[in-house]
């Protein structure tokens, strides 16, 4: 789970909050529920949606119980950080010149010539897949089960929204997807009418929705194995295509039934995941390792997987490959054209999508979103920790802040410009972090105690 900010934002707001205590042997309890601080009033125990986090007090605070404060009226104007360690197909450019995706339960809206950040907020807990309608405006994103501030429990749940004014459009879900949801997607031959939702059940469950009448059309079990993509096809409303390990699947919707045929590989070895999937202009079904019902051409790409897929405007191909971490672009006969290579600093492909004229936006596994080309390489967006964050700390007197966590590395980053100054890998996990008076010098406290 990548926790960034805004944890740190939520835990300024569960602090402030007015606490009473009484003795209780070795402790004093809080009579809110939710917070307790030991009798040598060294630490605070709070409980952020059912999790316990401890948090020491300062040593110059001689009693806590005197710092209460209102809660501040500022509100999430930046989000620093990307989550592509372990999603897909979660970035997209709009219309509006803004690059869509997530981190945590926050979907961002970017616009990287103004630097600035628009938020949809609408979520309980982590999101975990995005779907963009065929209008460019309207967008769904799925989330996992989770708790409350007061641990109880919270559904996995669709929610559609306008990328314009940020309003929820609708809700749907509740109550029928299991753990969360894998992957969604609209449906574009009817111009969006229908959603397919697959869920994080044991069973991927596929249901079919009419998300403006939040009605559900059809379900049915899928498989026991990984889903990694779901897609209806671009001309036949009736059509669905499901892909993940050792398979794929190709649905026929009528009414409130679902039926299955699975892709046939012949000749060809049996891969043990199809990664991805897109449509030629023909209609015909591409994976990452090329297909129909029965595999018609089979093609080396890459070295290892292809792991993500973008058809163009233009009807090019761009394809992402993971072990290789090279972008290929190939013409309308699936002849290779260009290549380029992600640096190994930035990690492995996750997501890519086309940007503005010859451009193209990349996702990686270390949480990076690129904006690149063919001719000048690629140029960092965003970047964040691939692992929670513990530490946080503000200069005294610059525009400063500097970050530690779980993935072991330290970030300096520029409050004013938006961006990453520097970085540096340390043997353990941060869980703390603070500045010299002077400004001069950084101190960080590990997980082992060091």
């Amino acid at each position: 789970m990548i926790v960034f900010l805004l944890q740190v934002l939520l835990m300024f707001k569960i602090a402030s909050q007015p606490l009473s205590y009484e003795f209780n042997n070795k402790k004093m309890k809080s009579l809110h529920k939710d917070v307790i601080i030991n009798q040598e009033g060294e630490y605070v125990k709070m409980f952020m949606r059912g999790r316990p986090i401890t948090m020491f007090i300062p040593s110059d605070v001689d009693n806590y119980d005197d710092i209460r404060t209102e809660l501040p009226p500022e509100k999430l104007k930046l989000e620093y950080g990307y989550r592509g360690k372990d999603c897909r197909a979660n970035v997209y450019l709009l219309p509006t010149g803004e690059i869509v995706y997530f981190i945590a339960s926050v979907v961002v809206l970017f616009n990287y010539e103004e630097r600035t950040q628009r938020h949809y907020l609408g979520h309980t807990d982590c999101v975990k897949c995005l779907a963009i309608h065929p209008d460019k405006i309207r967008i769904a994103t799925g989330q996992i089960a989770g708790v409350d501030k007061d641990g109880r429990p919270l559904q996995p749940h669709v929610r559609v929204w306008d990328s314009v004014s940020l309003s929820t459009l609708q809700i749907i879900g509740l109550g029928t997807f299991e753990r969360g949801v894998g992957c969604l997607d609209f449906s574009k031959a009817d111009s969006g009418v229908h959603l397919c939702v697959i869920d994080d059940s044991n069973e991927h469950m596929l249901t079919v929705w009419d998300w403006q009448k939040k009605s559900k059309g059809a379900e049915i079990k899928t498989t026991n194995e990984v889903v990694l993509a779901v897609e209806f096809h671009p001309t036949d409303a009736n059509t669905i295509i499901t892909c993940g390990k050792s398979h794929i699947f190709f649905w026929t919707w009528s009414g409130n039934s679902l039926t299955r045929k699975q892709g046939v590989f012949g000749k060809y070895e049996k891969p043990k995941f199809v990664q991805c999937l897109t449509f030629l202009g023909n209609g015909d079904v591409l994976t990452g390792d090329s297909g129909v019902y029965q595999i018609s051409k089979q093609i080396k790409a890459h070295d290892g997987s292809v792991f993500t897929l973008c058809q163009m405007r233009n009807g090019m191909l761009l394809t992402g490959g993971g072990k290789d971490r090279k972008i290929i672009l190939w013409d309308h006969d699936l002849n290779p054209e260009r290549e380029i290579e992600v640096p190994d600093q930035y990690g492995t492909i996750r997501a890519v999508a086309e940007g503005k004229a010859d451009q193209f936006l990349v996702g990686t596994s270390r949480n990076f979103i690129l904006r690149g080309t063919f001719n000048d390489g690629f140029q960092i967006e965003v970047q964040g920790h691939t692992d929670e964050l513990w530490g946080l700390a503000t200069h005294p007197f610059k525009d400063l802040l500097l970050t530690c966590a779980q993935d072991r590395q330290v970030c300096m980053w520029n409050s004013v410009e938006h961006r990453l100054e520097w970085t540096r890998l340390v043997d353990e996990p941060g869980h703390c972090a603070d500045f010299h008076p002077s400004g001069t010098v950084v101190a960080i406290g590990t997980h082992s105690g060091r």
